[in-house]
This record gives structure tokens, C-alpha cells and sequence, in this order.
């Protein structure tokens, strides 16, 4: 009867551990060139193991309520996310004519962008200090702008075992950077996408000059922002099918790049 008891009060413990288990999302700040920028860690503070760290770009309204939390749902118990700032932090598009003019310098500029992701990795890693994040196992996706953003940080040369770009902008301002490309490379775009799919021959031939491990999947009957659950239009609209089949594949990838296998 004493051990039932115990076993209950034991239950109803980790119950209440349980409960007041969260994801956390800690505010990450630092300073480049002058601006600021103001970014979002994310994780699930009720596991202690240490998991690999992704960064995280949204899509071209950066980072705001709607990234934090799709950055939550794929952290889970598997990854800590930086959420990542690409435009300092005093610029928040809540439109898109405003979100346009927030990525224009950063397509007109592509070593700014590339200046600017690079600086976010280092971020990502300082942040193993206090954070379960294990350093040896780090890699980056990103949504549309943030898709262009993560390409740009493969062809940086950094040191991530993977690069995940869902609906992401496929164009380059030098195609011979792929030969700086260390990372795997899985590459996710709907194969009605008008905005991205006229530039898939030009990155595949750029791919094709790296030695980059690297896939490119054309997901049928898919436009553009395809994982983006509040858009609706006739060429960007969200497509759960499709968003949860790119998920897993992203899984997939990572899960090999993290451990070296096929």
C-alpha cells in the first residue's frame, strides 16, 4: 500500500514537472556594423540532452510571432533554433511592400547577406555555453528569403553539417562559390512555383561545379510558400501535404548529415 502510494506520489511528480515543462525562446542580441539585431532562441527546456542547433531565417517578415512559433513546432525535443534577425532590429515588415524594402539590400548586396548569416552561426554556437546545444552538430534552414539566406551560407564555406531551403529563392551573384560549399545541401521548391522554378537549370548547374553533396526536390502541384500556414493567395499558399512531406525530408537530411551517413 506504502509503495503504491509512493509510486502515485512519484507519477503525479513528474506530472507536474511535466507541466511546467516549456519551450523556451530567449532573446539573443548582438551588434554588426552598427545595427543591432534582435534574435530568438528557441528550445524545449524540459530535455537536458544536448541537441544539435540549427539557425533558423524566416521568411521576408523576419522575425516575428508566426516564425518563433514554427520554429517551435519543428525545435520540438530534437533541435534548438535560433531564429534569426537578417535586418537589425528596428525593422519589422508587417506588409509586403515593407518586406520587400527589408530584403532589397540583402539581394543587391549578397556578401552583405552572406556577412550577416555568417555572424548569426557564430551566435548559434556561443550560445552552446548556456544552451543544450551540441556544437558538433550544427546546420541552418531557412523559408523563402531565408531559403536564399542559408544557400548563401553554404557557399560561405561554413562549417554546418547540412543547409535545408524550403521555397527559397534560388539565384546567385557567383555561381563559383559552390566550390566553397562544405554542407549538405537539400534544396525543396513547388514545381508551380513562378518566382523560384524559372532559376532551377541555373542552381542546378551551379550544384553541379561544387562538390557539395546535394539534393534538389521539385514538389508537385506545390506553389510558392508552401509551408507558410497564413498564406492563401493563388501563388503562395500554404499546403499541409506538402509542408509535412518537406519536414520529414528535412528530418531525413539532417539526421544523415548529423551522422555521417547516407
Amino acid at each position: 500500500m506504502r509503495i503504491a502510494r509512493l509510486c502515485s506520489l512519484l507519477l503525479l511528480s513528474g506530472a507536474a514537472f511535466a507541466a511546467q515543462a516549456k519551450m523556451v525562446e530567449k532573446p539573443v542580441e548582438w551588434t554588426q556594423d552598427g545595427t543591432t539585431f534582435h534574435s530568438v532562441l528557441v528550445y524545449d527546456d524540459a530535455v537536458a540532452t544536448k541537441r544539435p542547433g540549427l539557425v533558423m531565417v524566416p521568411n521576408w517578415y523576419g522575425v516575428n510571432d508566426g516564425a518563433i512559433k514554427k520554429a517551435e513546432g519543428i525545435a520540438g525535443k530534437d533541435y534548438v533554433i535560433l531564429v534569426t534577425d537578417m535586418y537589425g532590429e528596428k525593422i519589422r515588415p508587417t506588409n509586403d511592400d515593407q518586406a520587400k524594402a527589408a530584403t532589397k539590400p540583402l539581394y543587391t548586396d549578397r556578401a552583405l547577406m552572406r556577412k550577416r548569416i555568417d555572424l548569426a552561426l557564430e551566435q548559434l554556437k556561443a550560445q552552446g555555453k548556456s544552451a543544450p546545444i551540441d556544437v558538433s552538430k550544427l546546420a541552418a534552414i531557412g523559408f523563402c528569403f531565408g531559403g536564399s539566406a542559408v544557400l548563401d551560407l553554404a557557399r560561405s564555406g561554413a562549417d554546418v553539417a547540412a543547409v535545408v531551403s524550403f521555397h527559397g529563392g534560388l539565384q546567385t551573384d557567383d555561381p563559383s562559390l559552390a566550390k566553397n560549399i562544405k554542407a549538405r545541401v537539400l534544396v525543396m521548391n513547388g514545381a508551380d512555383d513562378k518566382g523560384t522554378m524559372p532559376d532551377a537549370d541555373k542552381f542546378m548547374d551551379e550544384m553541379r561545379g561544387s562538390k557539395a553533396d546535394w539534393q534538389f526536390v521539385v514538389l508537385g502541384n506545390a506553389v510558392h510558400c508552401f509551408t507558410e500556414t497564413d498564406q492563401h493567395s493563388a501563388g503562395c499558399a500554404y499546403d499541409e501535404r506538402t509542408a509535412q512531406r518537406s519536414y520529414r525530408l528535412m528530418r531525413d537530411w539532417l539526421h544523415g548529415a548529423f551522422t555521417a551517413t547516407p
